[in-house]
């Protein structure tokens, strides 16, 4: 993590040598961000970091020899470094980006067709401000607090035995989470712990398109909920965790029969499409104090206003500590703003919601 008035050291790792001339053109228009090096492979980049130590990499995860994944792996332990990936938009690609982020990489960029000038400018902006907030991310914390490969001994459900019953998947209650940098593998340690009755789930994860639907097809492989990348009218019930897509602003609205999702393009909120404000001041006005809200490790303070409308509203309201927080921005501006009423450990993440729904259940029988 560097001081935010220190220009950001980055090196660029990509076999491609158009790709790394491209990247150095475009990220060094950025006055905050000086591109000390460059590799074509991870034995070069490797060297590299030991001579330049550089505040972040941005790294090409299909290389020959040693790939980006496998250098994750053996980097990460030695030099805790701010790794973004910057990563093909194929099934392949999204893939092995999301292995790379439960690798330690903090974050990952689509990596458009060179030829489409105006997706490439859209890409580097992208890719600047990514590389700005991993710059402040605590590196240490994803080695210390066990966040890099969180595996779950959980088993997955089945037809029988883990089954939610009719009664019990009535819509009535709902959590909203909202999470960036780091996110991923905060989700990856709570999502997997929630029952299989817990209470419909909404989640905004910083993501580019096309990788928040690997996402959350990788949550549902560990998962005992269901859990898949929101659909334009998708409704919300108990047992179902659905994740923003990418590119999309999602909305929570509620009809006679229910709460369902909106999903529809949209201009950034908050700096993000989508964006975790829009999420939780859709949820604040349509659920009141039937909702729990919890925002989650990130740059910036997107959430922090939504969040504080849902705790007037009456929800329940939570938000990462700095102390298991990879960049605490966002939950600090929401304790900043009265917004969270307490500040709670990842690893604690889980438990809270389930005890907060639990709470409200009693409340609302009494």
């Amino acid at each position: 993590m560097i001081s935010r008035k220190k220009r950001i050291r980055v090196l660029i790792v990509d076999d491609s040598a158009i790709a790394r001339d491209l990247l150095e053109r475009g990220i060094s228009q950025d006055p905050m961000i000086e591109v000390v090096g460059k590799a074509s492979n991870a034995y070069t980049a490797r060297d590299r970091i030991v001579m330049l130590k550089p505040d972040v990499i941005t790294l090409d995860i299909e290389m020959p020899g040693m790939n980006g994944i496998e250098f994750l792996k053996r980097l990460i332990p030695q030099y805790p470094i701010a790794v973004v990936v910057v990563s093909a938009i194929t099934a392949e690609g999204s893939r092995m980006a999301l292995e790379a982020l439960a690798s330690g990489a903090v974050d990952v960029v689509a990596k458009p067709d060179a030829r489409d000038r105006d997706a490439l400018t859209t890409m580097i902006a992208d890719l600047s401000d990514r590389i700005r907030e991993a710059a402040l991310a605590d590196m240490k914390k994803l080695v210390t607090k066990n966040l890099i490969h969180h595996r779950h001994d959980i088993a997955k459900k089945t037809v029988m035995g883990d089954a939610s019953s009719e009664q019990s998947r009535e819509n009535n209650r709902i959590i909203a989470i909202g999470a960036s940098t780091g996110g991923t593998n905060v989700l990856d340690m709570i999502i997997p712990k929630l029952p299989a009755d817990c209470p419909g789930v909404v989640i905004v994860q910083h993501m580019p398109p096309v990788f928040t639907r690997m996402f959350a097809d990788s949550l549902n492989r560990e998962s005992r909920m269901d859990v898949r990348e929101a659909c334009d009218g998708d409704a919300i019930r108990t047992g179902l965790a659905l994740v923003a897509p990418g590119g999309l602003q999602l909305t929570v609205h509620k009809s006679q029969y229910g709460w369902f999702v909106h999903c529809k393009p949209g201009e950034k909120v908050s700096g993000h499409c989508p964006s975790v404000d829009v999420l939780f001041n859709s949820v604040a006005e349509v659920a009141g104090d039937r909702a729990t809200g919890l925002i989650l490790t990130g740059m910036g303070r997107d959430g922090a206003d939504g969040l504080l409308a849902m705790r007037k509203a009456g929800a329940h309201c939570f938000a990462q500590d700095e102390e298991s927080s990879v960049v605490f921005g966002m939950p600090k501006e929401a304790w900043e703003n009265g917004a969270a009423e307490r500040l709670i450990p990842a690893d604690q993440a889980a438990a809270t919601l389930i005890a907060a729904n639990a709470i409200k259940r009693m409340e609302r029988s009494v």
